[in-house]
């Protein structure tokens, strides 16, 4: 379902399977653990990549889980679950003491999106893959680190509302236009995944310190970090 290998200073975490990497409460746990093992591990030089298999980054929550009680209510208890077990997933990429790539292998749509912009850095195709907030279409409410992540990440509020307010698929080239992602310029999930080895292994050589990396980050996103509990802590040892 998920591995996380290790090659030299570069964490490769692949969400694997030919499906579309919904996130049900016992793969969300799985993400989180390996999130920790990561932390556990890092040393100066360390960058996470996190890609997938297959024709989709991630669709999002296990909805089709959340529905097959049968009942509403006990759905909506499903879905608050997965919203709320997805939050610590969020909250650990963000104190994450190493610059993060999301590498989409193709689309990314509601918590996958989530979690592609949980990542410093996005790269996407441009032959294939999409970025959708399905809430607007399929009648659901916006959970608020959602939302803030969206304020946060997504510098415009024309580029917010085209993501949450119009229900459009927004394909790689101008997401890159909306300030998204990074980049978008790989004909597959394999130039994908190259482009951003290349990008973590110029990152890498910087040998940043990760708490301090980790700091600065949730500096910049304060009202998101507030709603995930995080904080910035205040190093005082520069490098002179």
């Amino acid at each position: 379902m998920f591995t996380l290998e290790k090659r030299g200073n570069i964490f490769l975490l692949t969400l694997t399977g030919d499906n579309e990497h919904r996130f049900h409460p016992d793969a969300i746990a799985t993400i989180l653990s390996l999130l920790g093992q990561a932390k556990s591990q890092a040393t100066r030089g360390s960058v996470l990549i996190t890609t997938a298999h297959g024709k989709f980054f991630s669709n999002g929550f296990d909805l089709a889980w959340a529905q097959s009680s049968g009942s509403l209510t006990v759905a909506a208890e499903r879905l608050h679950q997965m919203v709320e077990s997805f939050k610590p997933v969020v909250a650990a990429l963000l104190d994450l003491p190493m610059p993060t790539i999301a590498a989409l292998n193709g689309h990314a749509a509601a918590a996958g999106l989530m979690l592609a912009l949980s990542h410093d850095y996005i790269y996407m195709r441009k032959d294939r893959g999409v970025l959708y907030m399905s809430e607007v279409d399929i009648g659901l409410s916006m959970p608020d680190y959602f939302a803030a992540m969206i304020r946060s990440k997504i510098g415009t509020s024309a580029a917010r509302r085209e993501v949450l307010l119009s229900g459009k698929k927004i394909r790689g080239e101008e997401a890159v236009g909306l300030g998204i992602v990074d980049s978008a310029a790989h004909d597959s999930a394999e130039g994908v995944v190259e482009a951003t080895v290349g990008l973590a292994e110029k990152l890498a050589a910087k040998k940043w310190k990760g708490d301090v990396y980790a700091s600065i980050r949730k500096s910049l996103y304060p009202e998101l970090c507030e709603i995930l509990g995080l904080k910035a802590t205040i190093f005082a040892t520069p490098k002179l």
